[in-house]
């Protein structure tokens, strides 16, 4: 970091900062303004980064001040920090803790204070926040019911006032969750190795943030032992837990590392699933059958396991992509201790402002590239490979209309010779291809005779190619996006990403995230993304790695000569 008019940042007024890239002092300023600010855009010579009111807040949860925010924005800025934009900064920083949640007498009301009572006052003019039976008792304080805590955290946060939430949580059924020890000798055992430091500090965070703890997001890369700090977490509390993930494949990871870590047995972990319906102490479910439902308007007939047992905590795995009908059901169940797991916190549907306020601030995160200095996770090389479209694939493009230039384009049959190149020159390498659409992943498995795994894969075919793999007799898997998720191929070095989801930042964390485990040797893998050439998709691909591009990772681009595509 630099000052004196030498900063590597162009501070704006609008709250966007310009990083160039060039700058001696651009790694440092990239990771100094990734505590309080988000990339939004990153060409080649200038990065741009915007300051939220959720960065800004998010940082302070995790203890910055703002006259820490403030100094470093100096020390970057070349030009100085305009004029009114470091008032801005501090007031939106100031709101954070304005408002305080306590429990009120007899549990069945809370107590809202405020540092203020002019903010009250607006707060009353507020017709949304009155609906939720929000009465002044004194200049400072008003009372709601205590069913309402959800909804009103989250609308608070909506209007601007994240609220601190002392008003506790219940313990829940208790439940003995011990560590596996090795016989006699009183040391954790050979498959437990236990927490590495940044696991342990996780879980301590945890314990202590937004309020008097007990709610927050942990954000970790995949292959970094989130499941472990969810375990940790869980042994910690010792009580009955409900665990919320993504998909079958996923329930039967933390189930197996449940019984693998720990002194449960089997009677006491259940699966509750499209598959099986336990309800147990330790449950683990998926998103999918909480928000199954017979029609269209019917209602959601499984969202009650919230409620099936006196659960002490739920752990929300893949916390990004907590689908709506699951917020709603969370804002209800305020008094239980909540905990998010998830690789980014990047969502889609820019409904980051309900994480942040019915499962809480974001209380740990590592750097990726931090890790990967340490050997936790692969050194990762990056990779676009611009594949020219073939004469016909052109012609079709050309007539086409904008979403389908963009189907068209993924689609490109050229990217087939590509992917087998890349993988001829990654020999006895474990390889996954990772596609969007169905034909050209069936068309991908024929040419490259692979396996394929999609939507329609049996979970029982699924695990048996998963162990497969893992096992070395196949070293190439063709694979949906049902693999973007909680799916532990730990020996996979190459990734090859053939089509995805148009700009989703989200998606191409996870897909990096498939290959993040540590290698044996020189700990090294490799992500090639391929797209068409002079096409919609090379715009798509621009902002897909954001993410990852903020994270610290560059993308090399190499070009597919012409002569190499069939005309």
């Amino acid at each position: 970091m630099n000052g004196n008019g030498k900063g590597a940042c162009i501070i704006r007024k609008d709250r966007t900062i310009l990083l160039e890239c060039g700058h001696p002092g651009f790694e440092a300023a990239r990771t100094a303004l990734a505590d309080f600010a988000e990339l939004v855009k990153s060409p080649p010579a200038y990065h741009t980064y915007r300051i939220t009111h959720l960065s800004l807040w998010n940082a302070a949860a995790a203890g910055k001040t703002v006259d820490e925010i403030l100094t470093v924005l100096s020390l970057l800025s070349r030009c100085g920090i305009p004029a009114g934009l470091e008032e801005e900064v501090r007031q939106l920083v100031s709101r954070y803790g304005r408002l305080e949640l306590h429990s009120g007498a007899g549990g069945s009301l809370m107590v809202l204070r405020a540092d203020n009572p002019v903010l009250l006052d607006e707060l009353a003019e507020q017709a949304a926040v009155q609906e939720l039976g929000l009465k002044r008792t004194a200049p400072l304080e008003c009372q709601c019911p205590s069913e309402q805590r959800g909804l009103l955290k989250q609308e608070l946060t909506r209007l601007g006032f994240p609220v601190l939430d002392y008003a506790g949580y219940r313990d829940g059924q208790a439940l003995n969750v011990p560590w596996k020890k090795a016989a006699g000798s009183g040391a954790v055992s050979g498959e437990f190795v236990g927490l590495r430091d940044y696991q342990e500090e996780a879980v301590r965070r945890f314990g202590g943030i937004g309020g008097s703890g007990g709610s927050g997001v942990v954000v970790l890369p995949c292959g970094a032992g989130k499941t472990l700090v969810g375990l940790a977490v869980l042994e910690s509390l010792q009580c009955e837990t409900l665990i919320l993930t993504s998909n079958a494949t996923s329930v039967a990871q933390w189930r197996a590392e449940l019984l693998k870590r720990t002194g449960l047995d089997e009677e006491a972990v259940g699966e509750y699933s499209g598959v099986k319906r336990e309800v147990r102490p330790i449950t683990v479910a998926t998103y999918q059958i909480l928000t199954h439902r017979r029609s269209k308007g019917g209602p959601f007939g499984h969202m009650n396991l919230f409620n099936e047992r006196n659960w002490g905590l739920i752990i929300y795995d893949e916390v990004h992509l907590l689908p709506a009908p699951v917020f709603r059901a969370t804002a209800d169940i305020q008094a239980t201790r909540r905990l998010g797991l998830t690789a980014t916190l990047v969502r889609e549907d820019g409904r980051e402002d309900d994480v942040f306020s019915l499962i809480g601030p974001k209380c740990y995160e590592l750097p990726w590239k931090a890790l990967e200095k340490q050997g936790w996770i692969a050194a990762v090389d990056c990779i676009e490979v611009v594949v020219p479209m073939g004469t016909e694939t052109r012609h079709r493009y050309m007539y086409a209309g904008g979403k389908e230039q963009f189907r068209i384009a993924a689609g490109n049959p050229a990217k087939a010779g590509a992917a087998a190149r890349i993988i001829a020159a990654h020999p006895g390498a474990a390889v996954l291809v990772i596609g969007q659409y169905l034909d050209q992943l069936e068309q991908l498995a024929a040419s490259l005779g692979a396996p394929l795994i999609t939507g329609k894969t049996s979970q029982q075919e699924r695990s048996e190619l998963y162990a497969a793999f893992n096992e070395g007799t196949i070293r190439l898997l063709v694979v949906s996006k049902v693999a973007n998720f909680a799916v532990n191929l730990p020996d996979a070095s190459v990734a090859i990403e053939v089509s995805g989801a148009y700009g989703s930042r989200q998606e191409e964390a996870q897909r990096l995230g498939r290959i993040l485990r540590p290698k044996p040797g020189e700990n090294k893998a490799y992500f090639y993304t391929l797209v068409s050439g002079d096409s919609r998709e090379q715009d798509f691909a621009l902002r897909r790695r954001l993410f990852l591009t903020e994270q610290g990772y560059e993308y090399a681009v190499q070009t597919v000569e012409p002569e190499e595509v069939s005309l």
